[in-house]
Protein backbone atom coordinates (compact mmCIF):
# COMPACT_ATOMS: atom_id res chain seq x y z
CA UNK A 1 0.00 0.00 0.00
CA UNK A 2 2.84 2.40 0.74
CA UNK A 3 4.57 1.97 -2.63
CA UNK A 4 1.68 3.38 -4.67
CA UNK A 5 1.53 6.79 -2.91
CA UNK A 6 5.28 7.11 -3.29
CA UNK A 7 4.97 6.42 -7.02
CA UNK A 8 2.16 8.93 -7.37
CA UNK A 9 4.14 11.58 -5.53
CA UNK A 10 7.17 10.88 -7.70
CA UNK A 11 5.13 11.22 -10.89
CA UNK A 12 3.63 14.47 -9.62
CA UNK A 13 7.10 15.88 -9.00
CA UNK A 14 8.16 14.76 -12.48
CA UNK A 15 5.12 16.54 -13.92
CA UNK A 16 5.88 19.71 -11.99
CA UNK A 17 9.50 19.61 -13.10
CA UNK A 18 8.43 19.21 -16.74
CA UNK A 19 6.02 22.13 -16.46
CA UNK A 20 8.71 24.32 -14.94
CA UNK A 21 11.14 23.32 -17.69
CA UNK A 22 8.59 24.06 -20.43
CA UNK A 23 7.73 27.40 -18.84
CA UNK A 24 11.41 28.29 -18.59
CA UNK A 25 12.26 27.36 -22.18
CA UNK A 26 9.17 28.75 -23.92
CA UNK A 27 8.32 31.75 -21.73
CA UNK A 28 10.96 32.55 -19.12
CA UNK A 29 14.06 32.43 -21.34
CA UNK A 30 12.66 34.45 -24.28
CA UNK A 31 11.19 36.96 -21.80
CA UNK A 32 14.65 37.45 -20.28
CA UNK A 33 16.15 37.77 -23.77
CA UNK A 34 13.61 40.48 -24.56
CA UNK A 35 14.52 42.37 -21.39
CA UNK A 36 18.23 42.09 -22.25
CA UNK A 37 17.47 43.53 -25.69
CA UNK A 38 16.45 46.86 -24.14
CA UNK A 39 19.40 47.14 -21.73
CA UNK A 40 21.94 49.83 -22.74
CA UNK A 41 24.26 48.42 -25.37
CA UNK A 42 27.55 49.72 -24.01
CA UNK A 43 30.65 48.80 -25.96
CA UNK A 44 33.95 50.55 -25.29
CA UNK A 45 35.55 52.89 -27.83
CA UNK A 46 39.28 53.45 -28.21
CA UNK A 47 41.16 56.18 -30.03
CA UNK A 48 40.28 56.89 -33.65
CA UNK A 49 42.13 54.86 -36.30
CA UNK A 50 45.01 56.48 -38.14
CA UNK A 51 43.68 58.93 -40.70
CA UNK A 52 40.24 59.18 -39.07
CA UNK A 53 38.63 61.97 -37.10
CA UNK A 54 35.93 61.81 -34.43
CA UNK A 55 32.67 63.43 -35.56
CA UNK A 56 29.18 63.92 -34.14
CA UNK A 57 25.90 63.33 -35.96
CA UNK A 58 22.36 64.39 -35.09
CA UNK A 59 19.38 62.21 -36.03
CA UNK A 60 16.02 63.56 -37.14
CA UNK A 61 14.50 62.41 -33.84
CA UNK A 62 17.05 64.29 -31.76
CA UNK A 63 19.62 61.63 -30.83
CA UNK A 64 23.33 62.51 -30.82
CA UNK A 65 25.60 59.88 -32.35
CA UNK A 66 29.38 59.62 -32.20
CA UNK A 67 31.37 58.32 -35.14
CA UNK A 68 34.75 58.04 -36.84
CA UNK A 69 35.19 59.45 -40.33
CA UNK A 70 37.94 59.06 -42.90
CA UNK A 71 37.47 60.79 -46.29
CA UNK A 72 37.57 58.78 -49.53
CA UNK A 73 40.42 58.80 -52.00
CA UNK A 74 38.12 58.53 -55.04
CA UNK A 75 34.62 59.59 -54.02
CA UNK A 76 33.16 56.40 -52.50
CA UNK A 77 32.29 56.31 -48.79
CA UNK A 78 31.06 53.35 -46.74
CA UNK A 79 28.76 53.55 -43.72
CA UNK A 80 30.05 50.96 -41.23
CA UNK A 81 27.67 49.56 -38.60
CA UNK A 82 28.52 47.32 -35.62
CA UNK A 83 26.46 44.57 -34.01
CA UNK A 84 24.25 44.56 -30.90
CA UNK A 85 25.99 45.42 -27.64
CA UNK A 86 29.11 46.55 -29.49
CA UNK A 87 30.41 49.86 -30.84
CA UNK A 88 32.52 51.24 -33.69
CA UNK A 89 35.48 49.69 -31.85
CA UNK A 90 34.10 46.30 -32.87
CA UNK A 91 34.44 47.15 -36.56
CA UNK A 92 37.93 48.68 -36.40
CA UNK A 93 39.46 45.95 -38.62
CA UNK A 94 36.81 46.59 -41.27
CA UNK A 95 37.40 50.35 -41.03
CA UNK A 96 41.10 49.87 -41.60
CA UNK A 97 40.94 47.56 -44.61
CA UNK A 98 38.30 49.74 -46.30
CA UNK A 99 40.43 52.87 -45.81
CA UNK A 100 43.51 50.99 -47.04
CA UNK A 101 41.63 50.28 -50.28
CA UNK A 102 40.75 53.93 -50.85
CA UNK A 103 37.23 54.06 -49.49
CA UNK A 104 36.01 56.76 -47.17
CA UNK A 105 34.47 55.27 -44.03
CA UNK A 106 31.94 56.56 -41.52
CA UNK A 107 31.75 54.14 -38.56
CA UNK A 108 29.05 55.17 -36.11
CA UNK A 109 27.94 54.07 -32.67
CA UNK A 110 24.23 53.30 -32.98
CA UNK A 111 21.94 54.89 -30.41
CA UNK A 112 22.43 53.44 -26.95
CA UNK A 113 25.77 51.93 -27.97
CA UNK A 114 29.35 53.05 -27.48
CA UNK A 115 29.44 56.75 -26.65
CA UNK A 116 26.27 57.69 -28.54
CA UNK A 117 23.17 58.99 -26.81
CA UNK A 118 19.65 57.63 -26.91
CA UNK A 119 17.95 54.48 -25.71
CA UNK A 120 18.83 51.18 -27.24
CA UNK A 121 16.93 48.37 -28.82
CA UNK A 122 19.30 45.57 -29.71
CA UNK A 123 17.02 44.60 -32.58
CA UNK A 124 17.74 47.94 -34.24
CA UNK A 125 14.09 48.92 -34.65
CA UNK A 126 14.81 52.66 -34.35
CA UNK A 127 18.16 52.76 -36.12
CA UNK A 128 16.98 53.72 -39.59
CA UNK A 129 17.14 57.22 -38.09
CA UNK A 130 20.82 56.60 -37.29
CA UNK A 131 21.68 55.41 -40.81
CA UNK A 132 19.77 58.35 -42.28
CA UNK A 133 21.92 60.71 -40.17
CA UNK A 134 25.04 59.01 -41.54
CA UNK A 135 23.83 59.43 -45.13
CA UNK A 136 22.99 63.09 -44.49
CA UNK A 137 26.48 63.65 -43.06
CA UNK A 138 28.11 62.10 -46.12
CA UNK A 139 25.93 64.10 -48.50
CA UNK A 140 27.32 67.21 -46.83
CA UNK A 141 30.90 66.28 -47.74
CA UNK A 142 32.11 67.52 -51.12
CA UNK A 143 34.55 64.63 -51.41
CA UNK A 144 31.77 62.00 -51.23
CA UNK A 145 30.08 61.09 -54.53
CA UNK A 146 28.76 57.57 -53.87
CA UNK A 147 27.63 55.73 -50.72
CA UNK A 148 27.75 52.08 -49.73
CA UNK A 149 27.39 50.33 -46.37
CA UNK A 150 28.64 47.33 -44.43
CA UNK A 151 27.00 45.95 -41.29
CA UNK A 152 27.58 43.04 -38.95
CA UNK A 153 24.81 41.03 -37.27
CA UNK A 154 22.26 43.59 -35.99
CA UNK A 155 24.18 46.20 -37.99
CA UNK A 156 23.47 44.21 -41.13
CA UNK A 157 19.79 44.00 -40.22
CA UNK A 158 19.72 47.74 -39.57
CA UNK A 159 21.11 48.39 -43.05
CA UNK A 160 18.78 45.94 -44.76
CA UNK A 161 15.86 47.46 -42.89
CA UNK A 162 16.90 50.98 -43.90
CA UNK A 163 17.52 50.16 -47.56
CA UNK A 164 13.95 50.82 -48.66
CA UNK A 165 13.97 54.29 -47.12
CA UNK A 166 17.53 55.22 -48.11
CA UNK A 167 18.12 54.23 -51.75
CA UNK A 168 21.14 56.56 -51.85
CA UNK A 169 22.99 53.65 -50.24
CA UNK A 170 23.57 51.88 -53.51
CA UNK A 171 25.45 48.81 -52.27
CA UNK A 172 25.12 46.97 -48.95
CA UNK A 173 27.20 44.18 -47.42
CA UNK A 174 25.32 42.43 -44.60
CA UNK A 175 27.10 39.72 -42.63
CA UNK A 176 25.28 37.58 -40.09
CA UNK A 177 21.86 39.20 -40.61
CA UNK A 178 18.78 37.09 -39.86
CA UNK A 179 15.44 38.57 -38.72
CA UNK A 180 14.11 41.22 -36.37
CA UNK A 181 10.29 41.14 -36.73
CA UNK A 182 7.50 38.57 -36.73
CA UNK A 183 6.99 39.20 -40.45
CA UNK A 184 10.66 38.34 -41.04
CA UNK A 185 10.13 35.05 -39.24
CA UNK A 186 6.94 34.22 -41.12
CA UNK A 187 8.65 34.92 -44.45
CA UNK A 188 10.76 31.79 -43.91
CA UNK A 189 8.67 28.63 -44.55
CA UNK A 190 10.75 26.56 -42.13
CA UNK A 191 9.97 28.97 -39.26
CA UNK A 192 6.20 29.33 -39.69
CA UNK A 193 5.05 26.65 -37.27
CA UNK A 194 4.23 27.90 -33.76
CA UNK A 195 6.68 25.40 -32.29
CA UNK A 196 9.47 27.05 -34.28
CA UNK A 197 8.57 30.69 -33.75
CA UNK A 198 6.82 30.86 -30.36
CA UNK A 199 9.91 31.80 -28.34
CA UNK A 200 10.93 34.46 -30.88
CA UNK A 201 7.42 35.91 -30.70
CA UNK A 202 7.66 36.11 -26.90
CA UNK A 203 11.04 37.85 -27.12
CA UNK A 204 9.87 40.37 -29.73
CA UNK A 205 6.66 41.00 -27.82
CA UNK A 206 8.63 41.65 -24.63
CA UNK A 207 10.77 44.26 -26.38
CA UNK A 208 7.68 46.02 -27.71
CA UNK A 209 5.99 45.88 -24.30
CA UNK A 210 8.83 47.51 -22.38
CA UNK A 211 9.89 49.98 -25.06
CA UNK A 212 6.39 50.89 -26.30
CA UNK A 213 7.65 50.71 -29.88
CA UNK A 214 6.14 49.35 -33.05
CA UNK A 215 8.11 46.69 -34.85
CA UNK A 216 10.42 47.94 -37.57
CA UNK A 217 9.78 47.51 -41.26
CA UNK A 218 10.32 43.86 -42.28
CA UNK A 219 13.70 43.29 -43.89
CA UNK A 220 12.51 41.66 -47.10
CA UNK A 221 9.86 44.34 -47.63
CA UNK A 222 12.50 47.03 -47.26
CA UNK A 223 14.97 45.32 -49.59
CA UNK A 224 12.28 44.90 -52.25
CA UNK A 225 11.53 48.63 -52.01
CA UNK A 226 15.19 49.67 -52.27
CA UNK A 227 15.16 50.30 -56.01
CA UNK A 228 18.47 49.45 -57.65
CA UNK A 229 20.43 48.78 -54.45
CA UNK A 230 22.67 45.73 -54.65
CA UNK A 231 23.39 43.37 -51.77
CA UNK A 232 26.23 41.07 -50.74
CA UNK A 233 24.86 38.67 -48.11
CA UNK A 234 27.29 36.70 -45.94
CA UNK A 235 25.84 34.00 -43.67
CA UNK A 236 27.91 31.47 -41.72
CA UNK A 237 27.46 27.79 -42.52
CA UNK A 238 27.52 27.09 -38.77
CA UNK A 239 24.41 29.27 -38.24
CA UNK A 240 21.32 27.53 -39.74
CA UNK A 241 19.02 30.52 -39.29
CA UNK A 242 21.49 32.76 -41.13
CA UNK A 243 21.54 30.30 -44.03
CA UNK A 244 17.74 30.07 -44.15
CA UNK A 245 17.19 33.82 -44.00
CA UNK A 246 19.88 34.83 -46.46
CA UNK A 247 19.04 32.14 -49.00
CA UNK A 248 15.48 33.46 -48.94
CA UNK A 249 16.60 37.07 -49.38
CA UNK A 250 18.94 36.14 -52.24
CA UNK A 251 16.21 34.12 -53.95
CA UNK A 252 13.64 36.92 -53.66
CA UNK A 253 16.01 39.68 -54.84
CA UNK A 254 17.39 37.75 -57.79
CA UNK A 255 20.28 39.43 -59.59
CA UNK A 256 20.35 42.29 -57.08
CA UNK A 257 21.78 39.96 -54.41
CA UNK A 258 24.98 37.94 -54.18
CA UNK A 259 25.20 35.18 -51.57
CA UNK A 260 28.54 34.07 -50.13
CA UNK A 261 28.27 31.34 -47.49
CA UNK A 262 31.27 31.32 -45.16
CA UNK A 263 31.98 27.62 -44.68
CA UNK A 264 34.32 28.19 -41.74
CA UNK A 265 33.96 30.48 -38.76
CA UNK A 266 30.86 31.27 -36.75
CA UNK A 267 28.59 34.28 -36.55
CA UNK A 268 30.32 37.30 -38.19
CA UNK A 269 33.54 35.29 -38.29
CA UNK A 270 34.19 35.36 -42.04
CA UNK A 271 36.90 38.03 -41.93
CA UNK A 272 38.87 36.02 -39.36
CA UNK A 273 38.34 32.73 -41.22
CA UNK A 274 39.06 34.08 -44.71
CA UNK A 275 40.90 37.41 -44.33
CA UNK A 276 42.18 37.70 -47.89
CA UNK A 277 39.07 36.35 -49.59
CA UNK A 278 36.79 38.47 -47.42
CA UNK A 279 38.63 41.69 -48.21
CA UNK A 280 38.82 40.76 -51.88
CA UNK A 281 35.11 40.00 -52.18
CA UNK A 282 33.96 43.10 -50.29
CA UNK A 283 36.32 45.46 -52.11
CA UNK A 284 35.40 43.99 -55.50
CA UNK A 285 31.69 44.24 -54.69
CA UNK A 286 31.91 47.90 -53.73
CA UNK A 287 34.14 48.74 -56.69
CA UNK A 288 31.78 47.00 -59.11
CA UNK A 289 28.61 48.54 -57.70
CA UNK A 290 29.92 52.00 -56.80
CA UNK A 291 32.71 52.54 -59.31
CA UNK A 292 32.57 55.64 -61.47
Amino acid sequence: MSERPKTVRFLRWVGVALLVAVFGVYLGLPFVMGVVAIVPGGGTVGTAPVGAQSVTLETDDGVTLDAWYAPPAAGTAIVLVHGAGSSREGVRRYFEFLVNHGFGVLALDLRGHGTSGGKTNRLGWESTHDVAAAVEFLHGRDEVKRIGALGLSMGGEVLLGASGDLPDIQAIVAEGATRRTVDDIMAMPSERSLVRNFTARVMLGTVGLFRDEDEARPLLESMRASGATRFLLIPARAEPLEITANELYASELGERATLWIAEEGGHTGALSAYPDEYVGRVVSFFNMQLGE
